[in-house]
């Protein structure tokens, strides 16, 4: 069993900036892994995905803002997030999975999609 454990969320202004990281309990090698947000009243959306081979992917919300990238050594991702507007507020969620998830999956806030999950952690512009 894989436990991801997500950091780095924070209350910032409108304009600020803020790294998420996700770690992963296992050194079983991940394959895909990607950021989902759900803000209070709204449904789920995928933010970014990576796969091991360093493709991304990411909601057109987010395209040129935030940019997420991997540590395959510590079997972490991060996810670095410029320009952040009220819209962002959000627990950010880290999903992983040992197979390859299809970005669709990710674009659709499918998170059951991938075996393993974080709890999250709160970002919150204002």
């Amino acid at each position: 069993h894989v436990q991801l454990v997500e950091s780095g969320g924070g209350s910032v202004q409108d304009g600020g900036s803020l790294t998420l990281s996700c770690a992963a309990s296992s050194y079983s090698a991940l394959h895909s892994m990607a950021w989902f947000r759900q803000a209070p009243g709204k449904e789920r959306e995928g933010v970014a995905g990576i796969d091991s081979n360093g493709s991304t992917d990411y909601a057109d919300s987010v395209k040129g803002r935030f940019t997420i990238t991997q540590d395959n050594t510590k079997n972490s991702v991060y996810l670095r997030m410029n320009n952040l507007k009220p819209e962002d507020t959000a627990m950010y969620y880290c999903a992983a999975d040992q197979r390859s998830v299809s970005w669709c999956k990710m674009q659709g806030g499918s998170i059951d999609s991938y075996t393993y999950s974080g709890e999250g952690t709160q970002v919150t512009v204002s």
